[in-house]
């Protein structure tokens, strides 16, 4: 498993709520490529609570989002906008256990729109939530333009 290093770190406005280190009540998200798959192995914390000690689901829809995104960047080599999320909650994200894993692959790429399938585990390897996240992708040199972050050509040459 490679990790994959954050290009955006040092941007100076880059404040994400889900990748940033530095965000104080984002997730900080960090991301490993392992063959066809960005992986994320992610701590829950009780101020992503929703019902009970249930991880919140749009907690659980904005970290499928990213690293749908993350996917786009690394296998795709450019970016995007969400288009559509298709979300699956199969069984309770518990928030009382060491980390959860999310799983995400791109499944198909037609007509500039990457279809993601994105999967989170549980800490016992059960299946919690799954979906599909369509991208609109943009062109290279757009991706380029918009991404304009000290690093990001390491993503895109």
């Amino acid at each position: 498993m490679r990790k994959i290093l954050n290009p955006f770190i040092g941007g100076e406005n880059y404040h994400c709520f889900a990748c940033s280190p530095n965000h104080e009540s984002g997730l900080k998200m960090e991301f490993f490529e392992e063959g066809d798959e960005v992986i994320s192995h992610w701590k829950p914390d009780e101020k992503f609570q929703g019902w009970g000690i249930i991880l919140h689901g749009g907690i659980q829809a904005t970290l499928m989002d990213e690293i749908a995104a993350w996917t786009v960047f690394v296998k795709l080599e450019t970016a995007g906008v969400t288009m559509k999320m298709e979300t699956f909650y199969k069984r309770p994200v518990l928030l009382n256990q060491d980390e959860i894993i999310l799983k995400a692959e791109v499944k198909e790429v037609e007509n500039e729109i990457a279809n993601i399938h994105v999967k989170i585990f549980d800490s016992k390897d059960h299946l919690c939530t799954e979906g599909f996240v369509y991208y609109k992708l943009f062109p290279l040199e757009k991706a380029k333009s918009k991404l304009n972050y000290p690093g990001i050509e390491k993503f895109f040459d």
